[in-house]
């Protein structure tokens, strides 16, 4: 495990933005191995340095919990994915009532809803949510309009946005209306509004996005707002999903 900066190591976690994370350790909340660390660029290992924000371990630093939580979560649109919020906006974790640290697992923007994971396995989450491990997640996405075959072929192809390529894994077509659009959207990476950003280069804004599918994992019958616990079936499969990519 190479070490990494602190901010980043918070913002991974789930705690907040980077920019916020960075002025949470300024603080003074946040310690390293019961050490305070005001700098956000301190690095850390993951796997050896325990870090805890006021007083509280976060478990990513440790090794597998004894009573390993998995939690799937349908997180309504203006909930923020981020387990600490700095404004009154309202918090997907608060929807689960349990009294443990537990990591979200492929964060969804404000305005975007759907498939989240919340867990206490720090090793499953980092697998799951790193880009390099490559793990499909689901959407459908309602598009302004309907997409030519140019602009579907830039999906997959990718496009550049301030410097870097964006792209889908798949996209496939679902049904239309008289302006607009829906179609499955599959991604292995998780950029920050990754898809709605991709929309709005192709001049075919997102109007809805919904996540329905984490890896082997779906939404199933979940309204929004509503959790459940992962089957034993469920858990062996995501287990042997992340295991099968590393």
């Amino acid at each position: 495990m190479e070490a990494e900066r602190l901010a980043k190591f918070l913002s991974r976690s789930g705690i907040a933005s980077r920019r916020r994370c960075e002025e949470i350790i300024s603080s003074g909340r946040v310690t390293v191995n019961d050490i305070i660390v005001l700098e956000p660029g301190y690095r850390v290992l993951p796997g050896k340095d325990i870090v805890a924000l006021d007083r509280r371990v976060l478990n990513q630093a440790l090794d597998q919990p004894k009573n390993p939580i998995y939690i799937a979560l349908y997180k309504p649109v203006r909930y923020l994915s981020d387990l600490l919020s700095h404004s009154e906006r309202l918090v997907a974790r608060s929807l689960i009532p349990i009294d443990s640290y537990l990591f979200p697992v492929g964060r969804l923007d404000y305005h975007s809803e759907g498939l989240m994971l919340f867990t206490n396995d720090g090793m499953l989450a980092n697998r799951v949510m790193h880009p390099r491990y490559g793990m499909e997640k689901e959407y459908l996405v309602k598009f302004k309009g309907v997409l030519s075959d140019e602009a579907l072929r830039a999906m997959v192809k990718g496009v550049i946005i301030e410097g870097l390529r964006y792209k889908v894994t798949k996209v496939r077509f679902l049904r239309h209306s008289l302006a607009n659009s829906w179609y499955s959207v599959v991604l292995t990476e998780g950029r920050n509004r990754m898809i709605r950003r991709i929309g709005e280069k192709i001049d075919h804004p997102v109007l809805k996005l919904k996540r329905i599918r984490i890896g082997p994992i779906k939404l199933g019958d979940l309204t929004a707002g509503q959790y459940r616990f992962l089957t034993p079936r469920e858990i062996k499969s995501l287990v042997g999903s992340v295991e099968g990519l590393a």
